[in-house]
């Protein structure tokens, strides 16, 4: 086992396209089975996705090459919601997963590093803004209404860093920090970025949405924008502020200078929108360093005087306030769902904190959820409200089949199969069905084959 080890470092090293090629050619001729075969589904996908192209562009490296190929393998990693387990652990021989990658083994974690590591962190965002286009113009979101979060994990490393609180209350921890933008209304990601632990949200968000922008070309029929109240910050608000197509609605502080001011609005100046909920629209001026002039929307919960309590909202422009406060605000919650369903494709965990690994190996994660969400969309109840790890467990590790050859194709069949059916309607004559999408049928990582599923 050691030998095939170094002999696969070697090859990662100093692999040249025709040995990889050669390999992956054996390896479809003696035919592969196992119980990890369902990762094939989403090779479907990324030909739907145009995840090789994207893939390509973001290595710089041409088809033949094994760099996407390492790519392509921590897609499928990330989408099985496993990290670091390589050759000789438990992904070899398991359903051709080495093949799936455009591979003859399992990469090294050792060569998977040496390949993120060359990759700046301004060729992973144009990957991100390349994708989210491709995702909007699939329908994956529309981008009216965008939640800002930032997410962050517990770091055990052991460099030197700013430890922060998550919740009032705990004790101060070492945190790898990312900070995202969802479409409200899907829930689907649009892009995120990543940073040190020293970064404030204030710091980060603007070239968060320098990527939303560059995705999403938002037009004069403002994009808004919900926040929780970690961003209200005077920087951040005249930012958005100033541009064009962007609209921030962040809930103040619930200080009590806050709260005094709220109390103090005349009661004609709240209108009763039904029983127990009142709201007014009032002006807001900042005063500090960043001054500016906004609107404030006041909620006033309670129907009784004394039973009454307030919560006041930011908005950089001027609209009715029912629609934002009662429809669109809440639903900055899809946050916290999709962190729920999707976190563990390698979202919950900080293995490294050298940036450009990880802001890497995020990137192919947000691959891995995008192929996951068209298989979850085409495959249907109840699999589209299955969370990653059930996806992993219930579906990708669950299908056993085998990997062989016949003419032109590489051929999946599948044994007794969850949702067989269903399986059956979107993956049977693959080829023919991609071809009526408008897709070329073949896999260019695995030198022009066709894809096709058969169910028994």
């Amino acid at each position: 086992m050691e030998a095939q080890v170094s002999r696969n470092r070697t090859d990662l090293q100093h692999g040249d396209p025709l040995s990889i090629e050669r390999g992956v050619r054996q390896l479809l001729a003696d035919k592969m089975g196992g119980n990890l075969a369902g990762v094939w589904l989403l090779v479907a996908e990324h030909l739907r996705l145009g995840t090789w192209d994207l893939l390509c562009g973001w290595t710089n490296r041409t088809a033949e090459r094994i760099e996407p190929r390492l790519a392509m393998q921590l897609v499928h990693e990330a989408a099985i919601c496993t990290t670091g387990i390589r050759e000789g652990r438990t992904l070899h021989a398991r359903g051709g997963f080495e093949l799936a990658n455009g591979l003859p083994f399992v990469a090294t974690d050792t060569a998977i590093h040496e390949m993120l590591d060359e990759i700046s962190i301004a060729d992973t965002m144009r990957l991100q803004v390349a994708l989210g286009k491709i995702r909007r113009a699939s329908g994956h979101f529309v981008g009216k209404l965008l939640a800002i979060d930032p997410h962050r994990v517990r770091s055990y490393s052991k460099r030197a860093m700013r430890d922060r609180v998550e919740q009032r209350g705990e004790k101060p921890t070492k945190q790898a920090q990312t900070f995202w933008v969802l479409d409200a209304d899907t829930g689907q990601p649009v892009c995120f970025t990543t940073a040190s632990a020293s970064r404030n949200v204030a710091e980060a968000t603007p070239e968060l949405i320098d990527l939303a922008e560059q995705i999403l070309k938002p037009s004069e029929d403002s994009t808004l924008i919900v926040a929780d109240s970690e961003h209200f910050s005077g920087e951040l608000i005249r930012d958005i502020h100033q541009r064009t197509g962007f609209d921030l609605l962040v809930p103040l502080p619930g200080q009590s200078a806050h709260k005094r001011r709220w109390k103090s609005i005349p009661g004609t100046q709240f209108q009763r929108r039904w029983a127990g909920f009142a709201t007014a629209k009032v002006p807001y001026e900042m005063r500090r360093r960043t001054k500016g002039n906004y609107f404030e929307f006041v909620q006033r919960s309670g129907e009784r005087p004394e039973d009454w309590h307030y919560k006041g909202f930011l908005s950089t422009t001027d609209r009715d306030e029912v629609d934002p406060l009662t429809r669109d605000f809440p639903k900055r919650w899809h946050v916290e769902e999709f962190f729920n369903a999707n976190q563990a494709l390698g979202w919950n965990r900080a293995g490294t904190m050298n940036l450009h690994i990880r802001y890497g190996q995020m990137s192919m994660a947000l691959i891995a959820q995008a192929a996951i969400h068209q298989l979850r969309q085409r495959l249907g109840e109840p699999i589209s409200h299955w969370n990653a790890d059930h996806m992993a467990q219930d579906l990708f590790f669950r299908l056993e089949g085998d990997v062989h050859v016949t003419e032109d194709a590489i051929q999946i069949t599948y044994y007794n199969a969850p949702h067989a059916d269903r399986l059956r309607t979107h993956y049977e004559s693959l080829p023919e069905k991609l071809q009526k999408e408008g897709i070329a049928p073949v896999i260019p990582w695995l030198y022009n084959y066709k894809l096709d599923f058969r169910f028994r």
